[in-house]
This record gives structure tokens, C-alpha cells and sequence, in this order.
């Protein structure tokens, strides 16, 4: 209303032909008018804008807040599973390193175990070698025995038989034969 009161006297005011225009003062100059309803315009709709301004700064403040405190809460989480992983990564290198120490020990037991084995198996061996060695011996020396009757008795044998005749030889072959036969057991 002022602002139409204004526009209103400041065409009214009177302006002579062929003179020089007047100079009207400066709150009545048209361009003082337009300044002056930009400045209200603004000022009317600033209040409305102003909300939805503040609103979407608002908005952005808190999108960037909340993407700033996710990034925080991700880069805590990344350092905590880094964490877990280095401490997962000692674990296994201590674990391998353990493996390797007991793998190491096995075989060597085991190594131990084999030689020892191998030394029993090779004295059974020797002493079994040397028990069939002591049989052969003895059953060579039974069958030498053996035979050394066999021909001693079939050496008397004949000598008795060629010497003794009769019954007399017979008697005599008997009694030798028990005798060299006692003898040879």
C-alpha cells in the first residue's frame, strides 16, 4: 500500500514541457521505487526460503555428519579386523612353527625307533643265524657220528665175519653192535 502511494506521487508529480525535467529527490526517483519494492520483495520471500534454505543445509549437514560417522565406525571396524587378522596371522605362524617343531621330534623319535629296531632285527637275525649254524654243526657231526658207526659196524661186520664162524660170531656181532651203540649215544 505505501508502495503503491509512492509509485502513484511519484507520477503525479508535474512536469512542464520544454523545461527541464526537475529533479525529483531520490526516495521519489523510479529506480529508488524498484530498489525499494526488490529490497520488500526479498524481504517477504526470505522468511519462506529461508526454512527450506536452512532445511536443506540442515539436511546436508546431517547427511555428511552421518556419512562421516559411518566412515569413522568402518575405519574402526577395518582396524579392529586388521587387528584380528595380524593376531590370527601370529597365531598361525606360531602354530606352523609348532607343527614343525613336533614333526621334527616325530622323526626324529621315529628315526631313533628304526635304528633301534633295525639293530634288534639284524642281532635276532645274527643270533638265529648263528643257532642254525650250531644245528647244522650238530646234526653234521650227529650224521658223521652216524655214518662213522654205520661203517664201523659194517667194518667190524665183516671182519667178525671173516674171523668168527658160526654161532660164536654171531654172539660177539650182537655184543658189539649194543656196545658201539651205547657208545655213539
Amino acid at each position: 500500500m505505501l508502495l503503491s502511494f509512492l509509485i502513484t506521487a511519484a507520477h503525479a508529480a508535474p512536469v512542464s514541457e520544454g523545461k527541464a525535467e526537475a529533479h525529483l529527490p531520490w526516495y521519489l526517483e523510479h529506480e529508488a521505487f524498484v530498489l525499494l519494492a526488490f529490497v520488500i520483495l526479498i524481504a517477504i520471500a526470505f522468511k519462506p526460503a529461508k526454512k527450506g534454505l536452512l532445511g536443506a543445509l540442515d539436511a546436508r549437514i546431517a547427511r555428511i555428519r552421518a556419512e562421516l560417522d559411518e566412515a569413522e565406525r568402518l575405519r574402526a571396524e577395518a582396524a579392529a579386523m586388521s587387528k584380528d587378522a595380524a593376531a590370527k596371522y601370529e597365531a598361525a605362524v606360531r602354530d606352523a612353527a609348532a607343527i614343525v617343531a613336533a614333526a621334527k621330534d616325530e622323526a626324529q623319535r621315529l628315526r631313533a625307533k628304526a635304528e633301534k629296531d633295525l639293530a634288534e632285527t639284524i642281532a635276532r637275525r645274527e643270533t638265529q643265524a648263528t643257532d642254525r649254524i650250531g644245528q647244522a654243526e650238530a646234526q653234521a657231526i650227529a650224521e658223521v657220528r652216524g655214518r662213522a658207526v654205520d661203517v664201523a659196524v659194517a667194518a667190524a661186520r665183516d671182519l667178525a665175519t671173516d674171523a668168527l664162524q658160526g654161532p660164536a660170531a654171531s654172539r660177539v656181532i650182537d655184543k658189539t653192535i649194543d656196545e658201539l651203540g651205547k657208545s655213539a649215544a
